[in-house]
């Protein structure tokens, strides 16, 4: 079986964050968004949600926006300029997908993020709840970076890897990046005739990676090593990734109808990849001690309730990471979770039934989800 063979296929993603730059949404000759483009994708997404797909849009294109109407065009932005283009173009921007989003029947939504806003563990929570509330609701999301408020040693620098950090927040099983090129050559097809055309990466070595080379100059910052960075992230995190042309009207639709492009695979499924890096990569700011009871529902792939905890150490917040032990202190565990100390010492040894009585307000069933639950021996 050829390696093209071996190829995800789009259809079969329920959750899709799809990334589209600048260069495709913008006319720069006259400083607008080419509507009918646009147009043609809502109604590629309109078909990928008629059949079941969730979808989130990743979309560049404010400041391309902003700067050509105010005409600072000529010369490279500061960083408060590109504050203020950003400021400015959002407007537009944020306006042009929900007219066009809205000419379906689909509603968008417009968030604004950070990389603080997927690092920082409470507000990386609070984002991904917002968003599978806006899936729950059946909006389309529409996210770009914050770089009103941004600065360049906050940023994340480039769309596709936003697009890649919002497909991992949010669990999704394909990330699309739209391109000016059908996908990842062994060369630069412009400069290099012999270049061949790679239809399939099983995995990211160094080999790959030094198929990027540097970023183009001018406006853009991105460039084939920006979408390779975007796989390497979207991959580990369980997402099939896939880039391909994106200029030519319904690209989403060439996409699922064969069109040549490259199909980057998930290492793993995201579930496990998620599970990996909340086990090893974070520092637990406390502990909860559980009885066997809850052991065993642990184990059986329960979430951690209240009832079933039977003491707490530590000071943290909501979404901070602990380590849970069982009875006789051995660490069998770790999880994000969903109460600040304070609460959460309120609340373990009662039942889920009593907790808003406790609190004096309804919050979640669970002090640790068990999606936000790795278990060192499961």
């Amino acid at each position: 079986m050829t390696a093209a063979a071996c190829a995800p296929h789009l259809a079969q993603a329920r959750r899709i964050v799809i990334k589209i730059g600048s260069a495709l949404l913008v006319d720069s000759a006259n400083a607008t968004l080419r509507q009918q483009w646009l147009q043609s994708v809502c109604a590629d997404i309109a078909d990928l949600r008629a059949h079941g797909a969730e979808v989130i849009v990743v979309s560049s294109g404010a400041i391309s926006l902003a700067r050509h109407r105010l005409g600072l065009t000529s010369r490279r932005l500061r960083l408060d300029e590109k504050q203020a283009m950003a400021s400015v173009g959002q407007i537009g921007l944020a306006q042009g997908w929900s007219t066009a989003l809205a000419d379906h029947n689909l509603v968008a939504a417009q968030l604004l993020l950070t990389p603080d806003d997927t690092e920082n563990r409470e507000r990386h929570l609070n984002a991904r709840a917002t968003l599978q509330t806006l899936l729950d609701l059946g909006c389309v999301p529409v996210i770009n970076e914050n770089d009103a408020i941004a600065t360049s040693e906050i940023r994340f620098g480039d769309n596709d890897r936003l697009g890649a950090r919002v497909a991992q927040m949010t669990g999704a099983d394909c990330l699309v990046l739209l391109s000016d090129i059908d996908g990842l050559y062994t060369a630069d097809p412009r400069q290099d005739p012999s270049a061949r055309h790679i239809p399939v990466v099983e995995q990211m070595s160094d080999d790959i990676m030094a198929m990027g080379g540097e970023p183009p100059p001018g406006y853009s910052s991105g460039g084939m090593r920006t979408k390779l960075l975007a796989a390497k992230i979207a991959t580990r995190a369980g997402a099939n990734m896939v880039i391909g042309a994106g200029q030519e009207h319904h690209p989403l639709r060439r996409l699922q109808n064969g069109g040549l492009c490259t199909w980057f695979l998930a290492q793993t499924d995201a579930g496990s990849a998620r599970k990996r890096w909340i086990g090893g990569s974070l520092q637990p700011k406390g502990s909860l001690t559980i009885d066997a009871g809850a052991c065993r529902a642990l184990q059986e792939g329960a979430s951690l309730l209240p009832a079933g905890v039977t003491g707490l150490e530590g000071v943290f917040g909501r979404g901070d990471l602990v380590a849970i032990r069982d009875a006789e202190g051995n660490v069998i565990g770790r999880g994000l979770i969903g109460y600040d100390s304070d609460e959460s010492l309120k609340l373990i040894g009662h039942r889920s039934g009593e907790m808003e009585q406790l609190l004096g307000y309804r919050g979640r069933d669970a002090l640790i989800h068990r999606d936000d639950l790795a278990l060192d021996h499961p």
